[in-house]
Parts: structure tokens; sequence; C-alpha cells
């Protein structure tokens, strides 16, 4: 009886101490966030992801240098930082909170005259994109003498060819877009990241059971469980909140219930193994339009849509410094540093193509213009959605190198396409 009270007091112990180092984790996280951000707004003047991730990986590169010196503080800050699943904290936390943030913005009017042209590009556009990938990737590490799988190279070209909706609308915002290309690219980017999971969580089935055990219908009847369960899904939140909001006139409650539609709404996608990040975009879409419209008081509108604007602010700051520190914990390797500079200008130039190729192949290519397409190209970001991806796949020989590369991307893909955009907009608008 003694022992099994002092086993329960010990485990208590080891619970409580480990849920306070959290805290702790994340209490310093916040408190660099409102410092940079501080430091930021006073001086630098950048886009927030931008200058947050930019001293987020110079403090990630001192903690790696100060090594050298003290190899026991850098194991420190890398023990730490590692009680922070990073998939499963942006996965499974952050993505439905920034997605449903994200997709509240998005005019449903101005989404169903561009309806083609995003379909379009998040669901071909997405497929041609990561088969090219895949392709140039087998070819590109066998030049190097480190053979991919081609299977491997499927996965990183699902996990890397979806822009990721949280660096778009985060950098993006302050680029004086026309609307039809603001829209195209904010939508392609919301629905093409759920697409863009959906894509690896299949290739990943199929990597663990074996392709010998998968017929094409299997595999296209996996996809769509996922995608289409998904779009189901979030029509069902989406109107489920819109009923229960149009019912009260509470602003306090009609805040809660949209944290319910996240929360309780993403956890069910996962029970029922269907896409939850679709599903909290179309959700997303109908409380933003139609619960605004037809179901909220002026007072409601207001309170929620700032709400909604400090969540989607806040999250974003902590993700952006997150995927600079990551470089601490991630097995980096820096004789990766080549290839994955090549393969961030093969990744831009295969965009193009896939966008070129699916807007020809459905006929706008024409209404959009080759200005269009290259802005597109230019301001299709990668993010924490493909690092998040990348570090889920299972240990094997590959997964460093696929880590290390899209680490890589991301970087080049945040910190030298999100700085240049703008100019590259003024400039083509000339």
């Amino acid at each position: 009886m003694l022992f099994k009270a002092a086993t329960a007091k010990k485990r208590f112990a080891i619970t409580y101490f480990r849920s306070m180092e959290l805290f702790i984790i994340f209490s310093v996280l916040i408190t660099l966030t409102a410092f940079f951000s501080y430091i930021n707004v006073r001086l630098l003047k950048l886009p927030s992801g931008i200058s947050l991730m930019l001293m987020g990986t110079l403090v990630a590169l001192g903690v790696i240098a100060a090594g050298y010196f003290s190899a026991n503080f850098t194991a420190l800050i890398k023990e730490e930082l590692s009680l922070i699943d990073f998939s499963e904290f942006l996965l499974g936390i952050l993505l439905s909170f920034l997605l449903f943030a994200g997709s509240l913005h998005v005019n449903f009017t101005d989404l169903k005259q561009s309806a083609k042209s995003i379909g379009g590009f998040a669901t071909l556009g997405t497929v041609i994109s990561t088969f090219a990938v895949a392709a140039t990737m087998y070819y590109l590490m066998q030049f190097f003498s480190q053979p991919i799988p081609f299977i491997y190279c499927l996965l990183f070209g699902a996990l890397i060819s979806p822009t990721d909706p949280i660096a778009v609308m985060g950098i993006l915002t302050k680029a004086n877009l026309s609307k039809t290309i603001e829209t195209n690219i904010v939508g392609e980017s919301l629905f093409n990241d759920g697409i863009g999971v959906v894509i690896f969580a299949t290739l990943l089935n199929v990597a663990s059971v074996g392709i010998e055990n998968f017929g094409v219908a299997d595999i296209s009847l996996l996809f769509l469980q996922e995608a289409v369960g998904g779009i189901i899904a979030g029509l069902v939140i989406g109107f489920a909140g819109f009923k229960l909001i149009k019912s009260i006139d509470h602003f306090q409650t009609e805040i809660l219930i949209t944290l319910a539609m996240v929360m309780g709404g993403y956890s069910l996608c996962h029970y029922l193994h269907v896409s939850g990040p679709l599903a909290m975009v179309v959700a997303g879409i109908i409380t933003g339009n139609r619960s605004k419209e037809f179901a909220m008081s002026d007072i409601s509108r207001d309170y929620l849509g700032k709400f909604w604007e400090v969540t989607d602010e806040v999250f974003n700051a902590i993700l952006f410094l997150l995927i600079g520190l990551e470089i601490v914990v991630v097995n980096f390797k820096f004789n990766y540093l080549t290839e994955g500079l090549i393969a961030a200008l093969l990744v831009v130039i295969l965009r193009y193509i896939s966008l070129y190729a699916t807007a020809f192949l459905f006929g706008f290519k024409k209404k959009l213009g080759n200005k269009t397409l290259k802005i597109m190209t230019w301001g299709g970001l990668r993010g924490g959605i493909s690092i998040a991806l990348a570090l889920s796949l299972p240990e094997s020989d590959y997964k460093d190198i696929i880590v290390s590369i899209t680490f890589v991307i991301v970087l080049f893909s945040i910190l030298v396409q999100g700085f240049t955009i703008e100019a590259l907009i003024k400039r083509l608008n000339k």
C-alpha cells in the first residue's frame, strides 16, 4: 500500500515538473517573441514573419556557435527545445487556429470568381508539382552520390509543393497586390495546404505498408476519404456554428462557439480520419461570410474579428520564431547546404511550370496573364508546415537529409522570396 502511494506520488511529481518545464519554455518563447516584435516595430520595420524568423535563426546559430566553447550549454538548450514536438505542435494544435483565422478574411464572392483557377492550382497544380519535384530530387541526389528511393522523393515533393498559407498571409499583406492576384495566392495556399497534407498522408501510408499492397483504387479511395471527407466535415462544422450563433446575441458565447468549432471540429476530423486542415478552411470561410453577415450583431462581429486577429498574430509570431530556433533541435548538416540551395531554386522553377501547365490545361492562362503567374510563383512561400511534415517522417536513413534540405528551402523561401516579393511586384507593375 505504501509502495503504491509512493509510486503515485513520484508520478505526480514527474508530471508536475514536466508541466512546469513546458510552461517555462513557452514563457521564454512568448517573452522572446514580444521582445523581437518590439525591436522590429521600433527599429527594423520588416514584415513580422520575416523579422521573427530571421532573429530566431540568428539566435539558433548563436547557440550552435556557443557549442564550440561550451558543449553543455548547447546540449541544455537543445534538450529544452526538444520538449516541444514541433511537428505535433504545429500540425496538431497551431494549424487549426491559423487556417481558421486566415480563412475568416476570405471574401466568398472573390473566391467564387476565382474558383476555377484556385481549384485547379490547389489540386492539379499540387499533384504536378509533387511528381515533378520528386523526379528532379531523385536525379539530383544521384548526381551528389546520395541516392534516395523514389517513394521518399515523392514524400519530399508532397511536403514541399504546397505553399504555406501562414507564411503567405503573414508576408504578403503589405505587398499591395491586386484583388485577383491576392485572392488566387491566398485561396490557393489555403486549399493546396490541405491537399498537400492529404497527398503526404496517403504517400506515407503507402510507404509504411508497401507499394505492392496498394492499388490505384486503394490510393484514390484513401485520398478521397481524406479530402472530400474534410470538405464535408468543414461544411457541417461551419453551418452548425452558424445555426448556434444565429440563435443568440452574446459575443462572449459566440467567440466560444468559434473556438469549439476549431478545437472540437479539428479533433473530430482526426478521429474520423478526414482532413482537418481542409475542414478548418471551409468552416472559416462559412463563418467569415455567412455567420458574420447573417448571424451576428455589429458588436459581436467587431469582437470576433479582433479576437481572431490577435490569436492569428500571436500564434504566427510564435511559429516563425520557432522555425528559426528549430535549427538547434533538428539534426541539421551543413554539408547539405549546397543541395538545399539548388533544390530551393529548382522548386521555384518547378512551381512556375506546374502553375503554367495547370493554367494552360484549365484554359485560364490568358485570363490570369504571365505577370500573375510570376507573382504567384515567387510569392508561393514555404513555411512551418513543410518543416512539420518533414519532421513527422518515420526514422530512416533518408530523414536527416530531407529535413535539412526542407529547412534550407523554407529559409530561402521566407528570407529571400519574402524579402524581395514587394520589389518584384513593383517591377512587374511598371
